[in-house]
């Protein structure tokens, strides 16, 4: 009976009751404090605490700016003085002594760092070269493209001046680099935060006007591309734009990242370009250039440089510099200039008044013309295939 009375009794939905406080500890339970409105003499004083701090930081940084130059400067007139004078012979020797200076200028850039990169992490199979002269599995999108439908000819009505890039993998050194040793993950996600490599099907690509922004792959399939190739798809997948499908991730190597690891180290030798340049003293320009290039070449597993094993910041700084390339083609498009030709790391072709999307000059955000071996300009005109 008790049973049948307990299947006649109207269900009843379970629920899980509040925690329950003792009495002693209700009796102990103080109020927040409201909050008072900041007086104008605290207000003044945060404000003065955060200008000041503030202030340390940026005078630290320009006065190891400014010690850097200096030692340039001197590097350069030493190596001068042992030459004799000798301009070529300066030159020469600067540039074999590039690769320990500039990691010298590099570990003197991170003095102050806030955090410790690593120089010698695991490296994750996709990054190991099967033999000496083969390839890793990572794509640079490195571009080579012409386009298809126009074909150089001495009567062509489209003229086209040769651009290039100024100082391309130097601007390159912006761009988010993974601090410590890779992590893989298999659950298709991006943490905006870290950086690394990503395994992703390529997005289809209908505009015929420009190059695919993964370059002139030819193989179908999955491939492993790097942060700055991800980022530029999905700017380009965005709603700003939308010229593709977001790829689809599968698998990456990621860590966490910045992308001021090499801000010092950029600022440092954009100035003293700039300075080389306005004093025409290209013997110091070319030990700029012999600086930047080798550090960027010798980051992975070089034999002439045994301070750093980061192949990955290599692959990384590269596809950040043919992001950036990609990107100025896509601007002269947008400006109405024809897009001919993107080609390696600096060099773009177009039809059209260039100067209307381009600065002209030698800064880093500048363009200008590309000559040839004889110091011509190089232009040609060309004209539609049928």
């Amino acid at each position: 009976a008790a049973a049948e009375n307990a299947a006649q009794a109207p269900a009843t939905t379970a629920t899980t009751p509040p925690p329950l406080v003792p009495l002693r500890h209700q009796a102990e339970q103080v109020p927040a404090p409201t909050e008072t409105a900041e007086s104008p003499a605290a207000h003044r004083a945060r404000t003065a605490h955060h200008r000041h701090h503030a202030a340390r930081r940026t005078t630290s940084a320009e006065q190891a700016r400014s010690e850097l130059a200096a030692h340039i400067d001197d590097t350069v007139e030493t190596e001068l003085a042992r030459a004799a004078g000798d301009q070529e012979a300066a030159a020469q020797a600067l540039v074999k002594r590039a690769i320990p200076d500039v990691m010298a200028l590099f570990q003197h850039t991170r003095k102050q760092a806030r955090y410790e990169h690593t120089a010698y992490p695991r490296l994750p199979a996709i990054l190991q070269r099967p033999t000496k002269n083969d390839p890793d599995l990572i794509w640079e999108a490195r571009p080579s493209w012409r386009h298809p439908q126009l074909r150089r000819s001495p009567d062509g009505p489209f003229y086209v001046t040769a651009l290039d890039v100024n100082a391309a993998y130097l601007a390159a050194f912006t761009t988010h680099l993974p601090i410590g040793r890779l992590e893989h993950s298999a659950d298709g996600t991006r943490d905006p935060k870290r950086a690394g490599f990503y395994l992703i099907d390529p997005p289809a690509w209908f505009h015929t006007d420009l190059p695919h922004p993964l370059g002139n792959r030819e193989e179908p399939g999955p491939l492993w591309i790097g942060e700055p190739t991800l980022r530029l798809l999905l700017r380009l997948a965005g709603p700003k734009h939308g010229l593709l499908e977001a790829p689809t991730i599968h698998e990456s190597w990621t860590s966490g990242s910045s992308e001021g690891l090499l801000k010092q180290l950029r600022a440092t030798l954009a100035e003293a370009r700039t300075e080389a340049l306005e004093a025409d003293n290209d013997v110091k320009l070319d030990y700029i250039k012999a600086m930047y290039s080798k550090f960027v070449s010798t980051l992975g597993e070089s034999v002439h440089n045994r301070e750093i094993v980061r192949p990955d910041w290599t692959h990384l700084i590269r596809s950040q510099a043919f992001a950036n390339l990609w990107s100025r083609a896509y601007k002269a498009h947008e400006a109405g200039l024809g897009v001919v030709a993107v080609l390696g790391t600096d060099e773009l072709h177009v039809a059209g008044d260039w100067r209307q999307a381009f600065h002209e000059g030698r800064g880093l955000g500048d363009m200008k013309i590309k000559h040839d071996r004889e110091g011509s300009p190089v232009d040609y005109t060309v004209k539609e295939t049928v």
